[in-house]
């Protein structure tokens, strides 16, 4: 099993097969329109403007999961990322990512890059460590998706290589995509 082998619904709930991004670096976010890391929306469409032209692709599944930060149908979802922030990097249907309704792609995700912690140098992760504790005192043992904006980076052979948490650095994010291109 690879990248390839999932299916996934656009916002206009149209099956879309991931071998259509063979080849190319992927940065698969599960994302939300009302979060503290919403604004990493800009720095997305940033990312894909320098990248997409050199094999880059973000794929934005919104997720409603985390505090209902994500509200509204998948249409509503893209016209406030596209009004707001410009977005043009593919967008699809909202999913979830965790629990027994999570998406086969991120049950895969998550099995082939688990968490390994937060980026203590963003003012955000202290937060969130604190806020997860009181919920799980174990979160940090756990795969699961910890909240909005989890990235993941897949390399042009289909290998999820990278997992970057919502608190991680967006200029780290950008030099690990820029690392893959050839």
């Amino acid at each position: 099993m690879n990248i390839y082998d999932f299916n996934v619904k656009d916002i206009k709930g149209q099956e879309v097969s991931l071998k259509t991004y063979r080849s190319k670096i992927l940065l698969i976010v599960n994302t939300a329109t009302e979060c503290g890391f919403t604004p990493q929306y800009e720095d997305l469409e940033g990312i894909y403007e320098v990248f997409h032209d050199k094999g880059l692709e973000i794929l934005d599944f919104p997720c409603d999961q985390f505090g209902h930060q994500a509200p509204g149908t998948d249409e509503q979802i893209a016209r406030f990322c596209t009004a707001r922030f410009g977005v043009t990097f593919p967008q699809f249907a909202k999913i979830e990512v965790n629990g027994e309704n999570q998406h086969p792609l991120f049950a895969y995700l998550k099995e082939q890059q688990t968490f390994k912690g937060f980026n203590f140098s963003d003012e955000g992760a202290e937060f969130m460590h604190k806020m997860l504790l009181k919920k799980d005192q174990d979160y940090a043992s756990k795969s699961d998706i910890k909240w909005n904006f989890t990235k993941f980076l897949v390399d042009q052979k289909g290998d999820v290589i990278r997992r970057f948490e919502p608190t991680e650095n967006m200029d780290n994010v950008a030099l690990a995509i820029k690392n893959l291109i050839k």
